[in-house]
């Protein structure tokens, strides 16, 4: 039941949204559950959630979970009633394993998440022409793929087609093979060869359909690109249309190029560091982010760059010749470089050895110079000559000779 002082009160919600309903909770400053609630995925159940979390108080903010999925339309609906909204991501596993998994228990991970500021992520706004964007990517993704799946179907039945269909088809170009298989007309199907005809038409048919879809998006984005981008931008070397759209549909909060959507951070807080988050339980495209393979925006920032670096435009013949640098003389390379022995390697050769061994000589080394050497090797090693080593008094126990 709630007190007339209650109104004044400051509390933050929490939504763990799904397909069906979404699961909302309410807590005050100090991180006390005051209430979870179930409401409908639709309108009705999104301004009747709003209702019941400012029955509590001052609705300060919400954190919502999977604002970029089934939480998409209560984001917009918080959104549009003035109410901030921050994105959730999925809750820690070891915290959860702790206190159990439920969605009262999951809302109220995300309301806490909000009040303590490990929530700051703004969700997209899903509007505009940027969503447009988006929307028709999505078209022109499946549509690509399909088309790709499509032209190695071909590659393949041409690989195990009769003889005189595999001998007609493998020397041609893969445009000019969907273009002929396209007009195959296939008699009786029960004949192998027939069939095989059957399979490859329907499939060129289906590529070439694909491509006509494919070209008609290309032409909405490109209308869609030269409203939103400016000009100076879509000039730039490398700058196409698909590098255009890539840059213009942001990713999500959830993958770590989302990072440039987060609020900023207050003058005192510590310098922001690149670490990937994890994945949000309704964003199952952040698994990129798991495996560490390229966002689409990571690969149009790297063609930008490729373009720019490409290598210089051809000279012009008329052009005059550059100067070749002159081309240093036996004594001059003697002269800066370091000295080099004429002499053949032997495996008795060694350079002039210092200290008391050898003196100065350059004379191949004897047996004796060979041994002394390895007796100074020795000590340096050991801080003992060969010979005192193996004088040192034994630890009684170490040899059967001096056990008592």
């Amino acid at each position: 039941m709630h007190r007339i002082a209650d109104a004044a009160r400051r509390v933050t919600g929490g939504v763990d949204t799904h397909a069906l309903v979404h699961m909302a909770a309410v807590v005050d400053q100090v991180g006390r559950a005051l209430g979870s609630e179930e409401f409908a995925a639709s309108a009705e159940g999104h301004t009747a959630a709003l209702t019941w979390m400012r029955a509590y108080g001052e609705l300060v903010k919400v954190g919502v979970e999977g604002t970029g999925s089934y939480g998409a339309g209560l984001a917009r609906h918080l959104a549009a009633q003035g109410v901030e909204v921050v994105e959730v991501i999925r809750p820690n596993r070891q915290a959860r394993r702790r206190r159990g998994k439920s969605d009262p228990a999951d809302a109220v991970a995300a309301a806490l998440a909000a009040l303590n500021g490990e929530a700051s992520g703004a969700p997209k706004a899903h509007d505009g022409a940027v969503e447009s964007v988006r929307a028709l990517r999505v078209a022109r993704r499946g549509a690509v793929k399909a088309s790709t799946q499509a032209a190695n179907q071909l590659r393949d039945l041409i690989v195990t087609a009769p003889e005189q269909l595999r001998a007609k088809l493998s020397p041609l170009s893969s445009a000019r093979r969907l273009a002929l298989a396209a007009r195959f007309r296939p008699g009786d199907l029960s004949d192998p060869c027939e069939a095989t005809k059957a399979a490859m038409a329907a499939v060129a048919r289906r590529h070439q359909q694909l491509q006509t879809e494919i070209e008609r998006l290309d032409a909405a984005l490109e209308i869609l690109v030269e409203r939103t981008a400016p000009q100076e931008f879509l000039a730039k070397q490398g700058v196409g249309l698909q590098v255009a759209t890539t840059l213009l549909s942001p990713p999500s909060a959830t993958t770590p190029n989302g990072s440039a959507r987060r609020r900023a951070s207050p003058p005192s807080a510590a310098p922001a560091r690149w670490t990937p988050p994890p994945a949000s339980s309704a964003a199952t495209a952040s698994t990129a982010a798991a495996t560490g393979k390229p966002t689409p925006r990571s690969g149009g920032l790297s063609s930008c760059a490729w373009h720019t670096t490409r290598a210089p435009e051809p000279t012009s013949p008329d052009a005059p010749p550059r100067a070749r640098p002159p081309r240093r003389s036996c004594a001059a390379s003697s002269a800066t470089s370091p000295a080099r022995s004429t002499r053949r390697w032997s495996p008795t050769a060694r350079p002039p050895l210092a200290g008391p061994i050898s003196g100065a000589r350059e004379a191949p080394w004897s047996a004796a110079d060979l041994a002394a050497l390895f007796d100074r090797n020795a000590t340096s090693r050991t801080g003992f000559a060969p010979a005192e080593k193996h004088s040192l008094p034994r630890r009684s126990g170490c040899h059967p000779a001096v056990r008592t």
